[in-house]
């Protein structure tokens, strides 16, 4: 629903978002889920002006930019080098701590359009670009900064879109990991990541920005739903999505979410479910 005091962009009206969430399951579900769709279906749920001319259009981008980098450029370092300048320098796509603060730094449209995101955002546009042109790329989930890799794990060459596409050494992504977890770098960390992890990180973010903003608990309401309908999600989103609609006064729809998910834990945690089904009750008891 539209908030006169709250800034755009503003979600679309329910046919649309019932239209977005179905394609966005059925995507997340297909044999081999794409990516850029899913990111920009995400997009399309936050803002109601992203239409399907709009979907088109930033697939078109994208393609668009896979078409001027050079053929074959080499190795995982010359393809590395490649994006770089094409994206980093040529276009101007980074990333500043004022990012952090936007929504749109998280969705796919509004990053090209701005060349400003997050850095998991960031790297969705380089292993979009890079993949459509034939590059070995893969997203690496780094503890607290997402970056992409280039090649097989013995030649791996890692690159920060961040900023603006450097290429890393070997202390670079130690100190990154470093300074997010003040743990060492494991080799465990620089495994690809499969695309549907990298969806739930993105909406795992938004849902950290929504809930830092109580006003905003719309956003953090459709992220909740958006990642309960990947085929593998925590099961403590089902609270998460309770406490959202009782905070935003749809007692019943909430009590009945903490009923269900106090149901599904109290074999392993008897009293966490009783604890809920309290919360359940209280949300109830506020209808009177």
């Amino acid at each position: 629903m539209r908030h006169p005091r709250l800034p755009p962009p503003y979600p679309p009206p329910p046919e649309r978002s019932a239209e977005v969430r179905r394609r966005f399951a059925e995507e997340a579900r297909s044999e081999r889920p794409d990516l850029s769709a899913l990111c920009l279906l995400i997009g399309a749920e936050a803002d109601g002006s992203l239409d399907e001319a709009g979907i088109d259009a930033a697939q078109m981008e994208l393609d668009e930019l896979a078409g001027q980098l050079p053929y074959r450029p080499g190795g995982p370092q010359a393809w590395a080098r490649a994006l770089s300048r094409l994206l980093g320098e040529r276009y101007g796509f980074s990333g500043s701590a004022v990012d952090y603060d936007r929504l749109e730094s998280s969705l796919l449209h509004e990053v090209l359009r701005r060349r400003r995101g997050l850095p998991i955002l960031l790297s969705v546009v380089w292993l979009e670009v890079a993949r459509r042109a034939g590059a070995p790329v893969y997203g690496v989930a780094l503890p607290g900064h997402f970056v992409v890799g280039f090649g097989a794990a013995e030649e791996q060459v890692l690159a920060d879109p961040f900023d603006g596409g450097r290429v890393l050494t070997g202390t670079d992504a130690e100190l990154l990991v470093v300074g997010a977890t003040g743990a060492p770098l494991q080799p465990s960390m620089l495994v690809p990541a499969a695309p549907l992890d990298v969806v739930q990180r993105i909406l795992n973010n938004i849902r950290a920005w929504a809930a830092t903003r109580p006003e905003r608990s719309d956003v953090g309401l459709w992220a909740v739903e958006l990642a309960l309908l990947l085929p593998a999600h925590p099961a403590r989103l089902r609270y998460e999505r309770g406490q959202l609609l009782v905070q935003r006064g749809e007692f019943v729809q909430g009590a009945e979410e903490l009923d269900a998910y106090a149901h599904l834990i109290e074999v392993v945690d008897e009293p966490a479910a009783r604890r809920i089904r309290q919360q359940a009750h209280s949300a109830r008891a506020m209808l009177n």
